[in-house]
This record gives structure tokens, C-alpha cells and sequence, in this order.
């Protein structure tokens, strides 16, 4: 496990890009049969990728928790962006197919998951928050997520919005999560920009060609920075910072939060020509 510590407005200021890149750029999660996770120090979310292909691969705790499994103080939130799979959590199967939601609460302690077909391995998704509540394991698909269209073509942000784990859906103690499609044509997300000094935000950008890139703006409003990105990559941005994207095809990402609250609305948002 990866462990990144918080850095202040003012040291975001001065970073070059490879800085803003070990900071907050999140790269290589997706590997063969095993786990990759990033603890971040922002609201101590943990960030992480499992790719089963040969085999089953095992939820272990790691040593910077200090806990006997992973999930004894955590809750943890699972989208699957591949082939079909399973999830194992205490004894109990569950099918998780593309662009479904898994998840499992405090105190969950056996977790493992696979792939249906090695051919088309499933690729999970995983991001988990500190928690002092249980709330059940559950697990929903997309058809289930009451999505929502936002935007218009004419400004090329057309785009879905599903919402998994909030408070009129999956109920968890701090956790939030959801994903958005990006129609064709359209490659802006996030529109207003905002930020929310309550909660800290991850996007995990997926579907994007081999051959396209991202453009990801980060930092204060006024001051903005931006990250390239490809697909499979992810980005942690502070709770002070602004965090939208333009592709160079449309795409779609996971976004996910944790902090003060979980109302999903709360965000202070900023009209576009006052970004910098």
C-alpha cells in the first residue's frame, strides 16, 4: 500500500507537473491478480484496483492500517468497469457485472473476488472510508441507479449520471459513490466546476480509447492545474480543489467522496468564465 500525505494550497502552487503527478495522479491500479491500493491522508480514503485473471484474488489488511482485516474499522465501495464477476464478503456470492455497485460495510471480513471469463477479465474498482457504523452489504446495478442525463450536446457534455451509494440509495456511513456516461460528442464533465471543502473527491476515469487522452484540472479556482490522463488512471483531488476534465473522445468515470457529509448536491459551484 502506497501511502501519500496531504499537501497545503500553497505547495500546489509551486508544483511542477511530475509533482502534481506523484501527489495526485493515481497510475497503474489494474494489474494482473493482485491488489493495488493508495492511502491518501486527505479524509483517509484508500483508493484501489483488483484485476482478477487467473486467479482469486484476496482482500488482505495491510500493516499502515493496524487493524486484523481491512474492513474492521472501513466500509468499502466495489464498481466493476470490466467483464462479468464475482464477489465473495463472508460466505455470500454476488454477481457483479459491469457497471454494478457492491457494497460492504464495517466488519465485513472475508472479501475475495474473480472473473467469470478470463478472456474478459472483470476490472473492480475500489474505494473504502473510515467508518464507526455498519451498515448491510448490498449490492446494486445500474438499471437500479435511477440515472439522471445532464447537460446538452451543444456544449459537449451530454452525459448520465448514476448514483450508487448516497443517501437516497446504498446507505453507508461516510461513503458516496456513483459513476457518468459521457455520450458521443460530448467530453466535458463536471459542468459547473465546483469544489466542496467538506469532502474530499476521487474520479477513476474508464472506457477511454487506448489512443485518446484526458485533460484533468485540478487546484484553486483561480489558479488552475491540469493532469494528463489515459485510461485506468485515477486522480485524488483536495477538498479546496476544483476537479473537472475534457477528453479528446468521450469517456465515462467513478467518482467518490468522503468527508463532512453525504448530501450529494452540496457543492459550491463556480460559473465557467470565472475559472482561471
Amino acid at each position: 500500500m502506497e501511502v501519500r500525505f496531504e499537501n497545503s494550497k500553497k505547495e500546489v502552487s509551486r508544483m511542477t507537473t511530475q509533482e502534481l503527478r506523484e501527489s495526485f495522479l493515481v497510475e497503474e491500479l489494474m494489474q494482473a491478480d493482485k491488489i493495488t491500493t493508495v492511502y491518501s491522508h486527505y479524509d483517509r480514503v484508500i483508493v484501489g484496483g483488483v484485476k482478477p485473471v487467473n486467479s482469486s484474488v484476496t482482500l488482505e489488511t495491510n500493516e499502515e492500517l493496524k487493524a486484523e482485516y481491512f474492513l474492521e474499522r472501513r466500509e468499502l465501495g466495489i464498481i466493476n468497469v470490466g467483464g462479468s464477476g464475482v464477489v465473495v464478503a463472508d460466505g455470500v456470492t454476488y454477481d457483479v457485472d459491469k457497471m454494478s455497485c457492491l457494497y460492504l460495510g464495517k466488519g465485513t471480513k472475508d472479501v475475495s473476488f474473480k472473473s467469470t471469463d478470463a478472456a474478459n477479465p472483470a476490472v473492480y474498482y475500489l474505494l473504502s472510508s473510515p467508518a464507526h457504523a455498519n451498515y448491510p452489504n448490498r449490492l446494486m446495478t445500474k438499471e437500479e441507479a435511477a440515472p439522471v442525463q445532464l447537460g446538452d450536446i451543444t456544449t459537449s457534455n451530454k452525459r448520465t449520471i448514476y448514483k450508487y451509494i448516497h443517501l437516497d440509495g446504498i446507505r453507508s456511513c461516510q461513503l458516496v459513490m456513483g459513476l457518468t456516461v459521457l455520450e458521443t460528442g460530448s467530453v466535458w464533465n463536471s459542468v459547473p466546476p465546483h469544489t466542496h471543502t467538506r469532502r474530499t473527491e476521487i474520479y477513476f476515469y474508464f472506457d477511454l480509447p487506448e489512443n485518446q487522452r484526458l485533460f484533468h484540472f485540478m487546484g484553486e479556482p483561480q489558479a488552475t492545474k491540469s493532469l494528463v490522463l489515459q485510461n485506468h488512471n485515477a486522480v485524488i483531488s483536495p477538498p479546496w480543489s476544483v476537479h473537472f476534465g475534457c477528453g479528446t473522445s468521450n469517456y465515462a468515470f467513478i467518482w467518490g467522496m468522503a468527508g463532512e457529509n453525504q448530501v450529494y448536491s452540496d457543492m459550491d459551484p463556480l460559473a465557467v468564465v470565472d475559472i482561471k
